[in-house]
């Protein structure tokens, strides 16, 4: 009888062990240290040499996934933009090591580092799996998977015992199925939990062709928009690039993310971008790429009286000192509102006694916005082709008006402008073209006849395409 009970004993031991098993670390040793002391010494130091970015509250991060030595310097850049504590982490990469039509979520036990066992949140887990079909649990793909696990020490650096996780390993290829993950997971895409969407990108092209198709990719994502992405993906297969094999081995990760916040006023912030040529360690004939962006809800953006005084002053000081001084302006960063350092699109304008004398802006929110500022005071001054350059006997009466351009928005159709108060943008393939909000007020156009002159004029889009183009609004704070 005491030999029956042990065996059960023995039994019911066993059974429980398989139930819950933590699932150990693979690649502690030779993607990062094994040792805590040293993990712990090369996660901070990446944190500290990392760039620093104005604080927003981050709703997903995407990060790369390679040896440390390569990619840690990448990934601590969107790490260190994290400000505060989430309930939950999920964390999205795709499968190295097997392709079903489906994903795999850990739901055996939790994950563990050099730096301590993190938690799986089991309730998400087990809700997830039990309502969904194609979401399961399958031992190989998370066996040897290194995507979830290379991104956990920095997560437990920034959270410690609190950390949560929701890990997720895609191993499909099924546009279907991507997009059916994402509205699975759409209930749990806010405030209160961060998505870590796992990947590297280009593998195996030269250093050159490394940095054209990762950029080509990088831009397609800060769109905002699943079809770009994937253009942007066939494209760089169509270009014959030697030994490139992927755009992004987490692609599929990716897209899902893409999914989850397209047509929503979500922004897709490139923090950092390097390759493997990049490394000490790295050769620049083949390498992989390693992008770093931050993605958060767009805020309205304001400027009050003393901030557009500030403009101005920065406008005709740059204006003064290109023309009378042939010098760029500098200015104090340190004298500045946070708001005049938000990367921004703007126009300038310039009128002498009454008339046009020069307008140049850009679009792009590629520089800081009192920058941008300065370049287009000077290019409105020198460079517009249509009038001669501004002269020192000029500067008394000429009269600056800057346009700022707020974030630009996806709309699905023309019935979404507002005329008098939105400008827009559109773009088909390679082809694209502005209007500021008072150019349709300028010309007494109605929404439709604002877009279409936009598309056929400005762009050059055909108008058989103009229904096809991607339409986008922006407002413009005129003083």
């Amino acid at each position: 009888m005491r030999f029956k009970t042990t065996v059960v004993s023995l039994l019911l031991a066993l059974s429980m062990q398989t139930l819950h098993a933590d699932r150990d670390p693979v690649v502690a040793g030779s993607f990062y240290p094994s040792s805590k002391q040293e993990l712990l010494q090369e996660i901070n130091s990446a944190v500290a040499n990392a760039k620093s970015f104005p604080t927003e509250d981050v709703q997903a991060i995407i990060v790369p996934h390679a040896g440390y030595v390569f990619s840690a310097g990448v990934a601590a850049t969107s790490y260190k933009t994290l400000h505060k504590k989430y309930k939950n982490i999920f964390i999205l990469g795709s499968s190295h090591h097997i392709n079903f039509d489906g994903v795999s979520i850990y739901n055996k036990g939790d994950y563990k580092t050099p730096l301590g066992k993190v938690h799986v949140n089991r309730t998400i887990v087990d809700a997830l799996i039990k309502e969904n079909n194609f979401i399961g649990y399958k031992e190989e793909a998370h066996t040897k998977e290194h995507t979830i696990e290379v991104q956990l020490p920095f997560l437990q650096s920034l959270y410690g015992d609190s950390l949560q996780i929701v890990p997720i390993v895609m191993a499909t290829s099924e546009l279907d199925t991507i997009i059916k993950t994402a509205k699975a997971l759409e209930p749990y895409f806010n405030d209160e939990n961060l998505f870590v969407i796992s990947s590297d990108l280009s593998h195996y092209p030269s250093y050159s062709d490394a940095k054209i198709v990762d950029m080509r990719l990088l831009h397609s994502i800060e769109s905002n928009n699943p079809q770009n992405f994937v253009d942007a993906i066939l494209q760089n297969e169509k270009a014959k690039i030697p030994n490139l094999q992927t755009s992004a081995c987490g692609w599929s990760s990716l897209l899902t993310l893409l999914y989850l916040t397209q047509n929503k006023d979500y922004k897709y912030e490139l923090l950092e971008y390097k390759n493997s040529g990049d490394s000490q360690y790295g050769k620049n004939d083949k390498v992989v790429g390693y992008g770093s962006m931050r993605i958060y809800k767009e805020k309205s953006f304001n400027l009050g009286d003393a901030d557009k005084k500030t403009l101005k002053d920065i406008a005709k000081l740059a204006l003064y000192d290109a023309v009378l001084k042939n010098e760029r302006t500098n200015i104090d960063t340190k004298t500045l509102d946070t708001k005049l350092l938000k990367h921004m699109g703007a126009f300038v304008t310039l009128h002498l006694n009454g008339k046009l004398k020069g307008c140049i802006g850009r679009f792009e929110p590629n520089e800081p916005l009192y920058k941008t500022i300065i370049e287009m005071a000077i290019s409105a001054s020198r460079y517009d082709t249509r009038f001669t350059p501004v002269q020192a006997e000029d500067l008394k009466d000429i009269e600056i008006e800057i346009s700022v351009l707020t974030p630009r928005k996806r709309v699905s159709s023309v019935e979404d402008v507002l005329v008098g108060r939105d400008g827009i943008y559109i773009e088909y393939g390679k082809k694209n073209g502005t209007y500021l909000p008072q150019v349709a007020t300028d010309m007494h156009w109605n929404a439709t006849e604002f877009v279409n002159s936009c598309c056929e004029e400005k762009a050059k889009i055909p108008s058989s395409n103009c229904k096809k183009a991607t339409l986008y609004t922006y407002e413009a704070i005129i003083f």
